[in-house]
C-alpha cells in the first residue's frame, strides 16, 4: 500500500517542477532519473556500511555523489552544472551495470533555475532505497499521473483491468510472459505478483525455491518502440525486485529481429494509432494489413507456444469492421484460438 508520506513527496516533487516542466511525462522522467541517482548513492553507502566499496560514485564520478549535491556550501549555478553533468555523463560511468546505463540514456536537465532544482532535490532526498515493496508502490503511483493517451495512441490501462486479465490467464511459475507493447510494464508486474501470490503458504512465506525465483525473473520480457517507455519499464521492474529486467526498445510491427521468439502468456494493450498511409510491416505476418490493431493481434496469435494463451485489449472495430484484413483476422481467431470476447463499457480508458 502507498503510504501518505510517499504520496506527499511525489505530489510535492511534481508541484515544484510544474512551473518549469509542465508536461506530466517529462515530470515523471525527471523524478525517475533523480530517484535512481539518489538510490545509487544509497546503495554505495550501504556497501560501505557492510565493509564493501562504492561502485557507482567512484573515481572521476565521486564528484557527482549525492552528499556533494546536498552540500549547503554549493552555489545554485554550481549545483545545476554538477547535477546536469552527472545525469548526462552517467551512461559512460564504467562502474555501473548496463541496466543503470540504460536508465540514464539521453537523460538531461530541461531547466536552468537553481531554486527549482534545490527544492526538487531536497524532496528527492527524502526517498531511500530499502529493497521494500513500498518503492514499487510509490513508482506505480508516480506513473499513474501520465496522461490517459500518449503520443502514439497508447492508453494507460486501469489497474483493475490489468489485474483481471492476469487472473483470467493465471500465469504459472515456469511460464514465459511477454508484453510486445509494454509501456510502463504494468502487465508484467501484475503477472509477476500473481505468480508470487500463487506460490505463498498459509503463513505468507514464499514456496518458490531460489532456482525458481531466478528463473522467474528471466521469464518476463517486454518490447516498446519508445525509449522513454523502456526507461520507465526498466525502473518499474527494478523497483519491484527485478535486478536484470528484459525490456527492449523494439518495433514489434516492422522489425523481424525477435520474430522467432515465443511466449506461454502474452498480455498487452497495444497502441492503435496507425500513421497516415498505414504501417509498413515486414512480410512474415499471416494477414497483410496496414492497421496496427490487426497487426498486433495477428502478432500475438502467432507468437504463442502450442499451449500458450493471450489476453489483448482491442478497439471494438476488430469485431465489426468489414475490410478484408479485419475479416481475415476474425476468421483466423475463430478457427484457431478465440476463447472469449469481453466487452468493456465506454469510458474505461
Amino acid at each position: 500500500m502507498l503510504d501518505t508520506d510517499t504520496k506527499r513527496r511525489i505530489d510535492t516533487a511534481r508541484d515544484i517542477l510544474v512551473g518549469k516542466v509542465p508536461d506530466p511525462k517529462s515530470q515523471v522522467e525527471q523524478i525517475t532519473i533523480a530517484m535512481i541517482y539518489k538510490f545509487m548513492d544509497d546503495m554505495d553507502a550501504e556497501a560501505e556500511e557492510l565493509g564493501g566499496k562504492r561502485k557507482f560514485f567512484t573515481g572521476d564520478y565521486a564528484r557527482y555523489g549525492w552528499a556533494r549535491l546536498m552540500s549547503p556550501g554549493l552555489g545554485g549555478h554550481d549545483l545545476i552544472g554538477l547535477y546536469g553533468e552527472g545525469i548526462a555523463t552517467m551512461p559512460q560511468n564504467p562502474g555501473i551495470p548496463p541496466l543503470f546505463r540504460d536508465m540514464f540514456k539521453n537523460a538531461y536537465l530541461p531547466y536552468r533555475d537553481p531554486e527549482t532544482l534545490k527544492s526538487f532535490l531536497k524532496i528527492i532526498n527524502e526517498f531511500h532505497y530499502d529493497h521494500s515493496e513500498r518503492l514499487g508502490d510509490a513508482f506505480e503511483y508516480l506513473l499513474s499521473v501520465l496522461g490517459s493517451q500518449g503520443d502514439a495512441g497508447q492508453f494507460r490501462t486501469p489497474r483493475h483491468i490489468i489485474d483481471f486479465m492476469v487472473e483470467v490467464l493465471a500465469p504459472q511459475k515456469h511460464e514465459t510472459v511477454l508484453d510486445p507493447a509494454c509501456g510502463t510494464a504494468g502487465f508484467l508486474i501484475s503477472a509477476y505478483k500473481h505468480i508470487l501470490r500463487a506460490n505463498t503458504d498459509a503463513k505468507g512465506h514464499s514456496t518458490l525455491t531460489p532456482d525458481e525465483k531466478g528463473r522467474l525473473a528471466k521469464n518476463f520480457k517486454g518490447y516498446d518502440i519508445s525509449p522513454d517507455m523502456v526507461r520507465l519499464s526498466l525502473v518499474n521492474l527494478y523497483l519491484h525486485g527485478f535486478t536484470d529486467p528484459h525490456i527492449y526498445e523494439y518495433d514489434t510491427l516492422t522489425s523481424e529481429e525477435r520474430w522467432n521468439e515465443y511466449a506461454d502468456v502474452i498480455l498487452a494493450n497495444p497502441p492503435f494509432m496507425s500513421p497516415k498511409g498505414g504501417i509498413k510491416p515486414h512480410k512474415r505476418f499471416s494477414i497483410q494489413a496496414k492497421r496496427s490493431e490487426v497487426l498486433f493481434v495477428d502478432y500475438m496469435a502467432e507468437h504463442l507456444t502450442p499451449n500458450g494463451r493471450a489476453a489483448i485489449i482491442v478497439p471494438e472495430g476488430i469485431i465489426f469492421q468489414s475490410q478484408t484484413a479485419y475479416k481475415e483476422l476474425r476468421k483466423l481467431l475463430v478457427e484457431n484460438s478465440l476463447v472469449a470476447v469481453i466487452s468493456l463499457p465506454a469510458g474505461c480508458f
